[in-house]
């Protein structure tokens, strides 16, 4: 872009008079200055030589003689300092030998003091002129000195190598970028030296992966034939990528820019590479999952099997929340491995998020192929895990879906394996199943059920029915369970079974819950004041945090003291983040409400519990109750009923169905009993009659 004129200055003209005849000096001074020259004068090459540089003249006239000192060694003294001084001699009479000698030795012209001065000015304006021309081709070379130093500077700064080649293939200029990059010893550096040998010297030392140097040469050739620009990408053997471009000149030959992409290129694999793989295992995500999937249905078109398995550890969540998100990680990335050594190489293998992996197997004869899979991935993550110290053992439900049979896509294959993986796991886990079409209808109906639910929590659907608690030494009942049923508007009664897994999945549990709560403590406010209310929780209820301002806001509204609440809790419940479960058990403690241990013996840790918190009453479950004919069974009631006695804790039987069960419990010391054979659960208008009959009945006759 052009720039402004800068402001010019006329510069004065100085004129130094070196003269021993210091009234010509005075005279000649006194002329010049009528003429618009500035005047310095000086007597002695003493004077002279400071005048020079104090008074800073462009033009000095010198007499031949100046004393005993010759004003040509002095035209000497002052060239040395000031090249670009411009000298004229003057003398008293003609001497042409001594004018021969200054002007050899740099002046610029000689006058002759008794000539006509017209012929001085003239002398003098031409000296100002040449000056001018000097100053201006002096300023012309600086400049092209300082734009070289400039173009120089900008040339071996860029982060590109730089070369420049004329027609006939030769090199102009090349900056220390590319001499750096390619190693160039400073022969080959020099303009004039070919192109050719620089790509010889490249393959003798640095090497082109893949290519040959003929390979380079026809290419080249091509390039300039066509005299287009060109952009490509050369890899190194030593690992670099370079990215050259070729500009063809006008006048023949081209100029090149050699920029080592590599990082740029690593950083772009790697960016891809982290779009498309789990950063936890490396193993590819959903996305590069979807693209396998696409190929994989490309091959099944030409008439290829293959098969899609859905991969869930079971129970991967208690593990996580007891030892911790690092080594449920570490678990991750271990089964990730594990699972690597179980397909082939034609296989793809994908964390599709959280515990779930999925695998393609391509090429299957049968679906027994995938059976085996299927049993060999879950016989190898079954192994122990030894992970910071821990032995793991998880076990993986698998489901399975066939191509192209079980889907015509990819949402719809998935889909249909990850409903087979839900069957597998309803089924006991570590199994697996494959999908049948009957999956889908069940599927259906469960989100249909699922819509109904949430329906029936608006809609008042829900109902609570007691099952009395009777107290073994005087069969009266001292409590009721609260039991939730659900009476659709179709369907009739749901058992809770149906629903309430489904509730807990969904999440629907907890404002299910909470309901529960209010509405058992609002029915037995109306009780007797000895006769408890007993409710169960969720473990997904202690994940919501608010549990205890749940209770707190029953009790309230209800105006039920706390001390007949009493909320059941199973072992699960303590397998997530004890610590914080433990934190809010204390604080339901506070608010007076009884906590019992519900389905006491069927978990594996229930005495560490046991220890972790004082609970006030032991639920023995009813499979021990259906096996009292065992002497295993007793031995186990007898153990558990000493066990709570000796820590301050009730028991109760629950599943009593016959009168001698009830007799080998109350042998045994079981506190309370529970179970069919006093009353099925009833509706909270029966509560009334069923106190009637086991109490006040009994106490009447007495």
């Amino acid at each position: 872009m052009p720039q402004p004129p800068r402001e010019t200055v006329m510069e004065a003209k100085r004129i130094l008079i070196v003269d021993d005849d210091d009234d010509f000096a005075a005279s000649l001074g006194d002329l010049l200055h009528l003429r618009g020259y500035e005047i310095a004068t000086a007597s002695c090459p003493d004077e002279a030589m400071w005048t020079l540089a104090a008074f800073n003249p462009q033009v000095v006239t010198i007499d031949i003689r100046l004393g005993n000192f010759s004003g040509v060694d002095l035209l000497s003294q002052l060239m040395s300092k000031r090249p670009d001084l411009i000298c004229v001699m003057i003398t008293a009479h003609a001497d042409t030998q001594t004018a021969i000698a200054a002007l050899r030795q740099g002046a610029y012209d000689f006058y002759e003091k008794t000539s006509d001065p017209n012929q001085l000015y003239a002398i003098l304006d031409r000296c100002f002129e040449k000056n001018i021309l000097v100053r201006a081709h002096q300023n012309a070379e600086q400049e092209v000195r300082t734009q070289s130093l400039r173009f120089e500077a900008a040339l071996n700064n860029m982060s590109q190598g730089l070369c420049m080649f004329d027609a006939a293939e030769r090199v102009v200029v090349c900056n220390q970028r590319y001499v750096q990059m390619y190693n160039l010893p400073a022969e080959l550096a020099r303009p004039g030296v070919s192109w050719q040998q620089i790509v010889a010297h490249r393959f003798a030392t640095v090497g082109y992966a893949g290519l040959k140097l003929e390979d380079v040469l026809s290419e080249h050739r091509a390039i300039n034939l066509g005299l287009n620009s060109a952009l490509y990408a050369r890899e190194l053997a030593d690992g670099r990528t370079i990215l050259i471009s070729h500009q063809p000149m006008s006048e023949g030959g081209w100029v090149a820019t050699h920029e080592d992409i590599t990082e740029r290129r690593r950083s772009e694999a790697r960016i891809a590479h982290m779009a498309r793989h789990d950063a936890l295992t490396d193993l590819p995500n959903r996305l590069l999952f979807r693209e396998d999937m696409e190929r994989m249905f490309f091959r099944t078109n030409r008439g290829e099997t293959c098969a899609v398995l859905c991969l869930d550890l079971d129970d991967f969540k208690e593990i996580n929340d007891t030892l911790g998100h690092p080594v449920g990680d570490a678990l991750l990335r271990d089964t990730a491995e594990r699972l690597r050594g179980c397909v082939r190489e034609i296989d793809a293998i994908a964390r599709l998020g959280g515990d779930e992996f999925a695998i393609i197997q391509s090429a299957i004869d049968q679906p027994e192929d995938a059976s085996v899979l299927a049993r060999r991935m879950i016989e190898v993550i079954s192994e122990p895990h030894e992970i910071q110290g821990h032995q793991i053992i998880v076990g993986a439900s698998i489901g399975i879906a066939l191509a192209p049979n079980d889907g015509a896509d990819a949402d719809q294959l998935l889909r249909n394996a990850d409903m087979a993986l839900y069957k597998a796991k309803a089924d006991g886990r570590g199994t697996h199943r494959f999908f049948e079409p009957e999956m889908d209808a069940r599927l259906k109906a469960r989100r249909a059920l699922e819509l109904d639910m949430r329906r029936a929590l608006a809609g008042h659907e829900f109902e609570l029915y007691y099952q009395p608690l009777l107290n073994v030494a005087t069969r009266h009942i001292s409590g009721f369970e609260a039991l939730i049923r659900w009476r659709h508007p179709k369907r009739g009664m749901i058992a809770p079974a149906e629903f309430i897994p489904l509730a807990e999945d969904t999440g629907l549990i907890v404002p299910l819950g909470e309901w529960v709560l209010h509405q058992a403590c609002a029915e037995a406010v109306k009780w007797p004041a000895d006769i408890k209310v007993a409710v169960n929780l969720s473990p997904c209820q202690f994940k919501s945090r608010n549990l205890v301002q749940m209770a707190l806001s029953a009790l309230s509204k209800s105006q039920l003291p706390g001390d007949r609440l009493e909320l059941e809790i199973t072992e699960s419940v303590l397998l997530q983040d004890s610590e914080s479960t433990l934190a809010i058990l204390h604080e339901l403690r506070r608010l007076g409400a009884r906590i019992s241990m519900d389905d006491f013996g069927t978990g594996y840790s229930s005495l560490s519990y046991l220890r972790s918190f004082p609970f006030d009453k032991i639920k023995i479950d009813r499979s021990f109750v259906i096996d009292l004919e065992r002497e295993d069974a007793v031995a186990i009631i007898r153990a558990v009923v000493g066990l709570g006695a000796s820590l301050g804790m009730a028991t109760t039987a629950e599943g009593v169905e016959t009168e001698e069960q009830y007799q080998k419990i109350a042998a045994e010391g079981c506190t309370e009993a529970q179970g069919y054979l006093f009353s099925r659960p009833a509706p909270a208008d029966e509560v009334m009659t069923l106190l009637t009959r086991f109490n006040y009945a009994k106490q009447c006759a007495a």
